[in-house]
């Protein structure tokens, strides 16, 4: 059975390559553009089966690019997908006077967008897609060549359980980095971790400064799915489940939950080592044994099992190289505990904590003017931002340079660098 060719156009690159992955693995082959002129010449050197526009694109308007379509191959179908041209008004001129099949928001749930298309044009035969595993071997700890820096984490955490969304409150943390060769020697692996399903595409590519597009791709589209990273022979997997990021493992020694109680200051080195032992030949969990021993209580447990899991993606926005591989569908682990934490809050205190100055400076530089982006990601209301913030965000009108702004803030010039690189990340400000 033929696979029908599907026209992909939106400029947000990881968002292009996530909805290329989920079409290719539905029964479609897909041509992607991520602006209108490189699309009309896709389309012109042959025709799709169907295209998914996104309307604001950095040339020309998705409607030019739907309008000549609709001249050169009528009858080709074409969804719209937007992120500014939202409300009512907007989807019935969508589709009354620009002709489209279907109307999307962004963000939106991706499997209603696959099955519109599907309605639309029916999928060929899935993909054969080759054996392609990302296993995080959690039985094998790594140390670290290079020990991270110390981690602030604040005294809350808000996480999901079974009787719903809660927010746990403690003391602030420090979690110091772990010292070299303090493994007590136990190798148990945690329940649950397992490989990337046999035969699902994955969908690959080199980190660098990609981590906050990649989790907003994650949130625009509503997926459930894992972001695997990979920086030499240490692997952490985050997973999401309808676009948030939810929990997360490492094969990092410093990332297990007994070594972070002792980076946190809870537990002594000695103690962990001593529980680790009974719990290796009881068979039993090292938490467990930590409670027993009055070392943990039950009610702290869930709190620095957030806390952990904060940790490790947090420290994901330190790497500056590796590679990432992002898979889609599969069901999210089943996990007593489950952060709630909005993907936006996420990246700002990410990069926050975690990006340097050097690397701030590279990323945006002085001479550089920002503007609000035609396109945002997240309503304003849902980034934390302090006030002198605000105000910072409403001069970059484009008629400043970046430090004009840093002169007229009269902050340090790192903060308002770091807080101009965090909002041009979350795609609220833009280069002009």
């Amino acid at each position: 059975m033929a696979r029908p060719r599907i026209l992909v156009v939106d400029d947000n690159v990881e968002l292009l390559s996530l909805l290329t992955h989920l079409f290719e693995d539905a029964g479609y082959d897909v041509v992607g553009a991520a602006k209108g002129k490189q699309a009309l010449e896709l389309m012109r050197a042959k025709p799709p089966d169907l295209a998914c526009l996104d309307i604001l694109l950095p040339d020309i308007m998705g409607y030019a690019v739907a309008d000549a379509l609709r001249k050169e191959y009528p009858g080709v179908p074409y969804v719209f997908v937007t992120g500014v041209f939202k409300g009512g008004k907007h989807a019935l001129s969508g589709q009354n006077k620009h002709g489209a099949s279907a109307y999307f928001e962004k963000p939106f749930e991706a499997q209603k967008l696959l099955a519109a298309i599907a309605q639309l044009v029916p999928p060929g035969a899935p993909r054969v897609a080759p054996e392609d595993d990302f296993e995080v071997e959690l039985d094998i700890d790594i140390e670290e060549d290079e020990p991270a820096d110390t981690m602030e984490l604040s005294g809350r955490v808000q996480v999901s359980v079974a009787s719903g969304p809660v927010e746990l409150k403690g003391k602030d943390l420090r979690a110091s980095p772990i010292r070299k060769g303090s493994d007590p020697g136990v190798r148990r692996p945690v329940s649950g971790a397992r490989p990337t399903p046999t035969g699902l595409k994955l969908r690959r590519g080199e980190l660098r400064d990609n981590l906050p597009s990649l989790i907003s791709a994650f949130y625009i589209s509503g997926e459930t799915g894992e972001l695997g990273c990979q920086k030499g022979a240490v692997k952490k997997v985050v997973f999401f489940e309808k676009g948030q990021p939810v929990f997360a493992l490492s094969n990092l020694l410093a990332d297990r939950f007994g070594q972070f109680l002792v980076r946190t200051g809870r537990i002594h080195p000695d103690q962990l080592a001593d529980a680790a032992q009974v719990a290796q030949r009881s068979g039993r969990r090292t938490g467990d044994i930590l409670v027993e021993r009055g070392l943990l209580t039950d009610a702290d447990r869930p709190y620095y099992l957030g806390q952990q899991v904060k940790s490790i993606i947090y420290s994901l926005f330190a790497w500056e190289e590796g590679s990432y591989v992002m898979s889609f569908g599969a069901p999210a682990r089943q996990e007593v505990l489950k952060l709630d934490v909005h993907p936006a809050t996420l990246i700002v205190r990410g990069m926050k904590k975690l990006y340097k100055p050097e690397r701030v400076r590279r990323l945006l530089a002085l001479e550089d003017r920002l503007i609000p982006s035609r396109e945002p990601i997240y309503p304003f209301r849902d980034i934390p931002v302090e006030r002198w913030e605000s105000e910072l965000l409403a001069l970059a009108d484009g008629s400043r340079t970046v430090a004009e702004l840093i002169a007229l803030v009269k902050r340090p010039e790192g903060s308002v660098q770091l807080s101009l690189a965090v909002l041009l990340a979350l795609q609220v400000l833009e280069k002009r």
